[in-house]
């Protein structure tokens, strides 16, 4: 499913007015009617009190007009609160706002501070707010009156209906801009944008619901968008049935280089992980030192003993016996509990330019070649990093709070940059591809924060791209079963409190629920309905 940004949303009303001839009150028109309609099937009790549509001037504003409109007319009792004087009113926005007067529905100027403390007590016995203050464009921060308008709708006790995008809320990031209005439902137009989806925008949205307004196809595969949300259906469609003749040398052969003293555990889960979503074999490069412990903790896995002369590390002088492992190999599991002695970054950095199966670098791999990321431009094959915001701050050169108030622009420039997969870890995983495509994943939920969850996630992917998947279609789907395998213990036991290894060992049943549709996602904050 497609996720727009404001310039996208922008670009295709142009072209159904201008190319396909629908005029611009007509998409108004849709948007307002489809609207009201979200609005009476989610507040059934409506017609008992008052509903206060607070509209700005633009657009979003001229939907608002619409939709009180329609709700006078099904008999609810409805006031307008116009954040602005009518002059400064125009288009599409006018039109309908001037039609309200043959209804008799009240209109109220609120241009300005000193109006709205004089109707703050009429404006309190609003049973619903219906919030059309501004919409996607937004781009400054909001402040003054404004934020003093969103704050007084956010500390009401009614429920609140925000239409197209909660006021405030950036289209592009999910970021607040200043302030930013708390929906308890919004009706968003044609596609969910960007900012409906991710954190902490998915919050803000509350239930989404998505509105045809008449966009037609052919625009949309013209402007062609390059966000998508990952859905259940596309999952499962991705997913190959495997053959009945199938066997261990037809299902794929993962090599993982990876462990350290104290960090045994993210070699063997990442190696079981790969075993567990379908992997037919994974051998696993280790230190000597440890190997014991972690074949002991991965049995089914194999490993090829690496002399570490007893300091328990990989070593650059390891990597010809780890590139002769390679043969045969499908793909190349790095960093997990790696370590980042100046030794193994050199190691890191040689397989990296060397390895001629796709690569799938995590954690400590990752800060290995975090001073050095444009080693990842000599890469032979496919390249996976899976950063999670802490890593990727390292690996761009910037805070982990610019990381978070842009995870998408972020992680598609880094993508773009080096021409590498990347997955950007956390609430909202975002999958950046190297053509500028990103995949947003829905599943997952706030019990994932335990350690080990990117080791289980490094070998699913790297188990996926082992039984023959493309890497978009790896990264896809193992980052939605990863979440989603959470989402089932989430059901199950607790909303936290599970571990790592009981997220992999859920992997087959997530997989088995994945494909006969019966999963559900317990947890996401906001869930688009069709």
């Amino acid at each position: 499913m497609y996720l727009l940004t404001a310039k996208e949303m922008r670009r295709m009303d142009e072209m159904t007015i201008e190319t396909f001839g629908l005029p611009g009150r007509v998409l108004m028109e849709n948007a307002g009617r489809g609207a009201t309609r979200v609005i009476l099937e989610s507040f059934p009790d409506i017609y008992a009190g008052d509903v206060a549509i607070v509209a700005g001037a633009g657009n979003n504003g001229g939907d608002g007009f619409v939709i009180a409109r329609y709700l006078v007319q099904a008999g609810v009792n409805v006031t307008v609160y116009l954040l602005a004087e009518r002059k400064k009113v125009r288009g599409e926005a006018l039109a309908n706002l001037e039609l309200l007067s043959a209804l008799d529905v009240e209109v109220v100027e609120l241009s300005n501070e000193n109006a709205f403390i004089r109707h703050k007590a009429d404006m309190g016995k609003n049973n619903l707010w219906v919030d059309a203050i501004l919409g996607t464009g937004l781009t400054d921060t909001v402040k003054g009156y404004f934020q003093s308008i969103i704050g007084y709708i956010n500390n009401h006790p009614s429920p609140v209906f925000a239409v197209d995008i909660p006021s405030g809320l950036s289209s592009e990031t999910g970021t607040p801009c200043g302030a930013a209005i708390r929906a308890d439902v919004t009706a968003t137009f044609a596609f969910a944008k960007i900012g409906h989806i991710l954190m902490p925008g998915a919050g803000f949205t509350g239930r989404l619901h998505i509105i045809d307004i008449g966009i037609p196809p052919y625009v949309v595969e013209h402007v062609g968008p390059r966000q998508h949300l990952s859905r259940l259906a596309e999952i499962r469609t991705s997913m190959k049935s495997r053959p009945l003749q199938a066997h261990k040398g037809t299902t794929g052969h993962l090599a993982v280089a990876a462990g350290s003293p104290g960090k045994t555990g993210a070699a063997a889960m990442t190696a079981m992980s790969a075993l567990r979503c379908g992997a037919g074999l994974v051998t696993m490069a280790v230190p000597k030192s440890i190997n014991t412990a972690i074949e002991a903790l991965a049995c089914e896995a194999m490993s090829v003993p690496m002399d570490d002369n007893g300091d328990g590390i990989l070593t650059n002088a390891m990597l010809n016996d780890i590139l002769s492992i390679l043969e045969e190999k499908r793909c190349l599991a790095v960093g997990p509990g790696i370590g980042t002695d100046g030794r193994t970054r050199k190691l890191v950095e040689n397989l990296v330019s060397r390895s001629p199966v796709p690569l799938v670098i995590d954690a400590d791999g990752l800060n290995c070649i975090a001073s050095n990321p444009e080693i990842l431009k000599e890469k032979k094959a496919d390249a996976v990093l899976t950063p999670h915001p802490g890593e990727m701050a390292r690996l761009t050169g910037i805070d982990t709070g610019q990381v978070q108030k842009d995870r998408v622009g972020c992680a598609r420039n880094l993508a773009q940059s080096l021409q590498v997969h990347v997955v950007l870890k956390g609430a909202r995983t975002v999958i950046a591809l190297p053509d500028g495509r990103v995949h947003v994943n829905p599943t997952g939920n706030p019990g994932m924060a335990s350690g080990g969850m990117g080791d289980i996630l490094t070998g699913m992917i790297a188990g996926f791209i082992t039984q023959g998947y493309t890497t978009r279609a790896a990264l896809r789907i193992a980052v939605y079963l990863h979440g989603a395998a959470a989402d089932m213990l989430y059901r199950q036991r607790a909303t936290y409190g599970y571990l790592a290894t009981d997220v992999m060992n859920t992997i087959p049943d997530t997989i088995q629920a994945v494909l006969d549709g019966s999963y559900v996602n317990p947890a996401a904050a906001c869930t688009p309905i069709l």
